[in-house]
């Protein structure tokens, strides 16, 4: 998790922050860490189902 950027977040906050506000960001940026990490997987595995494509080239000549 990028605690930069949540510091960044929270420093932005015009309103003194309550914990169920700090709450709220922390699985905001949760959410979108694991949706970057569920795209990259299903991507991974969009490959995997046919992994021999492009592996042999046969030349006749």
């Amino acid at each position: 998790m990028d605690l930069s950027s949540l510091s960044i977040t929270l420093n932005q906050l015009s309103q003194p922050s309550t914990s169920q506000d700090i709450g709220v960001l922390m699985l905001s940026k949760q959410l979108d860490t694991t949706e970057a990490l569920s795209a990259e997987m299903i991507k991974a595995m969009e490959q995997s189902v046919t992994p021999a494509v492009g592996g042999n080239i046969d030349l006749y000549v």
